[in-house]
């Protein structure tokens, strides 16, 4: 009798357990993931709203989360290639290495922009594939969700009709939110913006936002003080209604600008967790949105 009063809740305790441990590189793949998964899935991200995804160090920490995923979903597109090869490596998680059905790029989703002609590493952090920051565009997500629900009933079968539902019940709601961020940002079409790291090309396009130029001649390295002025030159013959730059990065070259021509800052969450707005997918385009309204006044 002190045998079956044992085991009982530890049953009951395995039935609760999730079926899919997925390991995320950056919070919006996270969010994705319990969107799609909801209870049949745990989710870590190794990443936070505030920290830049290109250089992570693979520590302890992660290698034990990574050895313990049975899914992996990251960007792709050289964006983690810093500290993901080492991840995988020192796991030995045979799930989760490059081929593997638990390996997910959300970028084989997506038709990458900004693929480079040259590939030259003295001009910044140059990814051969193309522009790997595609969740700045709603469009992208979508796609992504699609794929990602067809590797997640690849990986449990078992509940493929349920991913299928959540799937479905995630488009309706996606595709409305679309509609709706689409017809608040109108005001924004054919605007004239500075960026301060050109990684916001995917959200430029589908808004109609017009990139002035950048405040980083070269991508990923800090501008220097003949880069800003060169910036400030080229704004005197075309103005800019407002200066954008992620919550991750450090603000200086951006209030730099500000304090010399007097042009808005939008300082934009870039990933689910950017700011205390940005809560889940949907608060991010919400916020993001909003920020880029209240610049353009």
């Amino acid at each position: 009798m002190r045998k079956l009063i044992v085991l009982i809740p530890l049953l009951f305790a395995h039935s609760a357990l999730a079926d899919i441990n997925i390991f995320a590189c950056e919070p919006e793949w996270a969010a994705l993931s319990k969107e799609l998964g909801g209870d049949h899935v745990t989710v870590y991200s190794a990443t936070t709203g505030l920290q830049d995804p290109h250089y992570i160090q693979a520590r302890p920490s992660l290698i034990a989360k990574a050895r313990r995923a049975d899914l992996l979903v990251c960007t792709g597109a050289e964006l983690e290639i810093g500290w993901l090869p080492l991840l995988q490596q020192k796991s030995g998680n045979s799930a989760i290495q490059t081929g593997a059905a638990g390996y997910f790029m959300a970028s084989d989703s997506v038709k990458l922009s900004d693929v480079p002609t040259v590939l030259d590493r003295s001009q910044g952090d140059v990814h051969a594939a193309g522009n790997p920051h595609i969740q700045t565009s709603p469009l992208n997500i979508l796609n992504v969700a699609k794929s990602l629900t067809k590797r997640l009933q690849d990986v449990d079968s078992a509940n493929a009709e349920l991913y299928e539902q959540r799937w479905q019940d995630f488009n309706q709601r996606w595709q409305l939110a679309i509609t709706k961020w689409q017809q608040q940002a109108a005001p924004l079409k054919g605007v004239s913006v500075v960026v301060q790291h050109n990684g916001w090309g995917y959200l430029f396009d589908w808004l109609g936002l017009n990139k002035v130029t950048t405040l980083e001649a070269k991508p990923g390295i800090p501008p220097t003080v003949d880069d800003l002025n060169n910036v400030l030159n080229k704004l005197k013959v075309t103005p800019a209604k407002m200066v954008i730059n992620a919550a991750y990065q450090p603000s200086r070259p951006t209030d730099w600008l500000v304090s010399k021509t007097g042009i808005n800052k939008a300082t934009l969450p870039f990933t689910v967790g950017g700011d205390d707005q940005s809560t889940d997918l949907f608060s991010l385009f919400d916020d993001t949105i909003q920020r880029l309204l209240d610049a353009n006044k």
